[in-house]
């Protein structure tokens, strides 16, 4: 499965995003209806989880503070009082699913945003990973001062 996470595409992953070390997301389609399944915990800033999504079903939600919207294809996790979009997901292809937009803290407490940075008229140069080899296939662009993304799915 292929993994696009704000401008950058993760190839061959199993689904796994580790986030300082943490598995934090994970992303799988179900196989008999494509369907999205997200599993994902969501920490406050310090380290306590709040909220927790098994198979896109919203299993803890601390003083139901947090809003699942979820289609076959898609998956948007907001935070109303606020207007926070925390994680959104859409099936782009049969194997490929974007992580196109969120907000959230690791469980260390840093805050952790995706964007998918475009430029008028044209896409934005991006990375491209290959999670069996961690080969980067065009050139890099720096994150947050960074030449390693911060995110990184584990292997197959």
């Amino acid at each position: 499965m292929d993994v696009e996470v704000g401008s950058n595409l993760y190839r061959n992953t199993d689904g796994m995003i580790e986030i300082e070390g943490v598995p934090q997301i994970q992303v799988a389609l179900k196989p008999t209806t494509g369907a999205l399944l997200v599993n994902f915990a969501l920490f406050d800033a310090g380290g306590k989880v709040t909220a927790k999504l098994v198979d896109s079903t919203l299993m803890i939600n601390e003083r139901r503070a947090y809003e699942v919207n979820k289609t076959p294809k898609s998956l948007l996790l907001t935070h109303p009082a606020s207007g926070t979009v925390i994680l959104q997901m859409d099936v782009k292809a049969p194997d490929v699913v974007a992580f196109t937009k969120g907000e959230f803290h690791t469980i260390k407490g840093h805050v952790i945003q995706v964007i998918c940075h475009r430029m008028e008229n044209r896409q934005a140069p991006c990375q491209r990973h290959d999670a069996r080899s961690e080969r980067r296939v065009r050139r890099p662009r720096l994150t947050q001062g960074r030449t390693r993304p911060i995110l990184r799915p584990s292997a197959r």
